[in-house]
């Protein structure tokens, strides 16, 4: 691309002074500049934009190299994993919406939503996990419906064939949250206790997750959490008539 914009064919747009004009951010243009005089690569925090810039371009060369850095490198694993998923965007926007519906309801600064994060789809309790390899793949059709449910929580993700775990899926919920300007805490607050069918229950671990919308002063943090004790304290208050005052 480039090279054909210079190349006659085409007109590109100069100022009064002579100078071409191309619509692009030039705070990368340097980049590409040294890559094409010497095969200079951009610094790690700088790859990403000036990977756009490439493609723009046109610049094979740099976009195959780029290719191979990180962070591209890690996208693409990490996004070959939420493939999986096709779902998870989605349920990503539901807990946004759902987190700031509560926070807006309570006219709090915070909102805690349950999500459940699981692997596999097999129940299993603690005297089966020995046999779990087995009893997955024995059952028929029709008995594995006895095991279909919903848990009780806001969102769920769940279940996918693959090495990445639990606590994968949980940082790429978080990133992504953060990546919008969302700050989110979570931590496992137990496991769905549904039965299902003779010994067998869900057992898939549910998370809180607990989004702050707004950070105030230190003062308003303080009284903040002097209310909430305030409203989950009981008082007993005594008005005295003035005739007892004496």
């Amino acid at each position: 691309m480039l090279a054909a914009m210079f190349s006659g064919r085409h007109h590109i747009p100069t100022d009064a002074e002579g100078r071409y004009f191309i619509d692009r951010d030039g705070s990368y243009f340097g980049d590409i500049l040294n890559f094409l005089r010497c095969g200079e690569l951009p610094p790690r925090s700088r790859v990403k934009m000036v990977y756009k810039e490439a493609q723009y371009y046109s610049i094979g060369p740099l976009l195959d190299l780029l290719d191979k850095m990180q962070p591209l490198t890690g996208e693409k694993v990490r996004q070959a994993f939420l493939d999986l998923m096709p779902y998870y965007k989605d349920h990503l926007e539901r807990i946004i919406e759902i987190g700031k519906l509560r926070a807006m309801q309570r006219k709090a600064r915070f909102a805690k939503l349950k999500v459940c994060v699981f692997k596999e789809e097999m129940p299993i309790t603690p005297y089966e996990c020995p046999q779990f390899n087995a009893l997955r793949f024995e059952r028929s059709e029709s008995e594995s419906k006895h095991f279909e449910h919903q848990c009780d929580v806001d969102v769920s993700f769940g279940p996918w064939e693959a090495v990445a775990d639990v606590y994968d899926l949980l940082h790429c919920i978080v990133s992504d949250l953060s990546k919008r300007g969302i700050t989110v805490e979570h931590q496992c607050i137990g496991v769905c206790d549904k039965h299902l069918v003779n010994h067998y229950y869900c057992k898939r671990p549910i998370y809180e997750f607990k989004i702050t919308w707004c950070h105030g002063s230190n003062s308003d943090i303080d009284n903040n959490g002097y209310m909430e004790k305030m409203d989950s304290a009981q008082f007993n208050i005594h008005v005295f008539p003035d005739c007892l005052k004496k």
